[in-house]
């Protein structure tokens, strides 16, 4: 499974406010490569993990997950790919409120149809792994901001999705902390094959990659 992004352009904002946050992107992300999006704020790294995830319609150009231009489908087939076939990391969590930690894992797995029951000791170890067994029943509004973002990782990962989008992972967490969930990360995606791309200005992340981009240059991931 490979991701290609074809000549993708993206502008945002209207009237003098109108920007360009991607200009003709190409590139190709392959199966078992941990990419890093590396470039200062504002370079298009969230950009193009939107654009990636079928949250974002570019303005020009396709975005190629195994064949299938996801710029192309319906809302309704986007968003069944977002659920089935990808994995997001937001930087902020976006933990659904009410639930605890194990529920939002097991809510994911839910809409993606399959059975929560079958996932439920996965959850558990995902959550360990991630340094939050302690924290299995409390709510997004008793975590901390990395709390919230680890649980949000554990989510993504549940499912093994083919394409892994994580925003910053490590900005909010302490540097052993962000040792292991790089380490996590890195792991997840040379056993089970996904095409993973953190955008990160961490250079514990960027050492752990096997490629970059580099958002102000818009390179191609360097050969691994």
């Amino acid at each position: 499974m490979t991701l290609h992004l074809d000549d993708v352009t993206v502008t945002l904002g209207r009237g003098d406010a109108r920007t360009t946050a991607l200009r003709g992107l190409d590139t190709t992300f392959r199966p078992g490569v941990l990419t890093a999006l590396v470039g200062p704020s504002g370079s298009g790294k969230s950009t193009l993990l939107a654009v990636a995830g079928a949250l974002l319609r570019p303005d020009r150009g396709r975005v190629l997950l195994n064949g299938s231009d996801l710029a192309a489908l319906t809302d309704g087939e986007r968003a069944r790919a977002r659920r089935e076939r990808v994995g997001y990391v937001f930087q902020s969590g976006n933990l659904l409120t009410g639930l605890t930690a194990e529920e939002q894992l097991l809510a994911a797995a839910s809409l993606a149809g399959r059975r929560p029951r079958t996932l439920r000791t996965r959850a558990r170890e995902l959550l360990t792994e991630v340094g939050l067994e302690h924290r299995l029943t409390h709510r997004p509004d008793q975590l901390s901001g990395g709390e919230r973002q680890r649980i949000a990782l554990a989510r993504a990962l549940l499912l093994q999705p083919e394409l892994l989008l994580i925003d910053e992972p490590t900005a909010a967490v302490d540097r052993t902390r962000a040792d292991d969930l790089t380490a996590l990360i890195a792991r997840t995606t040379h056993q089970y094959g996904s095409v993973t791309i953190v955008a990160t200005h961490d250079p514990v992340v960027t050492d752990a990659a096997d490629a970059t981009v580099d958002m102000l240059e818009q390179a191609t991931p360097s050969a691994v």
